[in-house]
């Protein structure tokens, strides 16, 4: 695929291999978080916490390296802070919900916030869904009911760890919106870092509001520093460089691979079977993500997605 394009060249968006090599080595690093909180024994918040704070000198050089000129002004600084808030409900949410249920469904419901945040420039621009956006709609809906129902028949711990992942969907959506606008002025790794430092406070207090344990137990350290590694670092890394070479119906394709993962993952890892009816709710939410992330019509130039 060298010197290939993933989209028109009208539209901008030059790719080659290594760039189609690091979106998908980045939704895999990803896709193993999961993996990585059930191997931690802190508390699953507490893992969240860890998985800002560690990272945070690395992250700090490379928002210093990769710094854009212009001052933190409040509006900025209130962005960054609506964003972190919403961050620490989204890590809070979805990793109590991955101690709960199985991996694939942690990571589909999880990664929600494509289809929610969809609905809610509907909602919000006053205007009936396309063709597209309702068949992706009710996709997601058709999808996810399967699924839950699903959970409910295995058990109802398994059910409301899928309810902890929507409302991890939920609260990721509501981090993008106001982290998409400081990404413009700032930069993903400056917004990463003011969203990490705004965050963590707020995962420690609720894992210590919680009584969880904070520090590792017998699993030690490891999983925590691999946990902060693949998805703060390599994932996001990998995905703030090889995003911007690519249209959002491949990046929505790309995002597929995560929940493929974690399926062959919680088989290996923790026998977490998929009969043909989960497979089929996962796909019909797949597809939901896809078309979420797909151009509003054909031959306009879709928009950019920031790691």
């Amino acid at each position: 695929m060298d010197g290939a394009t993933a989209g028109d060249d009208k539209n901008g968006f030059q790719a080659g291999a290594w760039h189609f090599a690091a979106l998908i080595a980045g939704n895999v690093a990803l896709a193993l978080g999961p993996w990585l909180v059930r191997l931690s024994d802190a508390g699953p918040v507490s893992a969240a916490f860890w998985r800002l704070l560690l990272p945070i000198p690395v992250i700090a050089f490379l928002a210093w390296h990769g710094r854009r000129v212009g001052p933190l002004d409040r509006r900025l600084a209130a962005l960054c802070l609506a964003a972190g808030a919403f961050f620490a409900f989204d890590l809070a949410s979805w990793h109590i919900g991955i101690e709960r249920t199985r991996l694939a469904n942690a990571v589909l419901f999880g990664n929600s916030g494509s289809v929610i945040l969809m609905v809610w420039g509907l909602v919000a621009a006053r205007r009936a869904p396309s063709g597209r956006e309702g068949a992706g709609v009710l996709a997601a809906l058709a999808g996810a009911a399967i699924l839950l129902g699903r959970s409910l028949e295995i058990s109802a711990a398994t059910f409301i760890g899928d309810l902890f992942c929507l409302a991890a969907g939920i609260f990721y959506a509501f981090y993008l919106l106001p982290a998409q606008r400081a990404r413009g002025a700032l930069g993903p790794w400056a917004v990463l870092l003011l969203v990490s430092l705004a965050a963590s406070p707020l995962l420690l207090g609720m894992a210590l509001f919680a009584g969880e344990p904070v520090l590792p137990g017998p699993a030690g350290w490891t999983p925590l520093f691999a946990l902060a590694l693949s998805s703060q670092i390599v994932g996001q890394g990998l995905l703030v460089y090889s995003l911007r070479h690519f249209p959002p119906l491949i990046i929505g394709m790309a995002l597929l691979t995560q929940p493929a993962v974690a399926a062959l993952v919680g088989w290996l890892a923790f026998d977490e079977l998929l009969v043909p009816l989960d497979i089929a709710g996962m796909a019909l939410v797949g597809a939901a993500l896809v078309l979420a992330k797909a151009p509003a019509k054909l031959g306009q130039a879709p928009t950019r997605t920031s790691g």
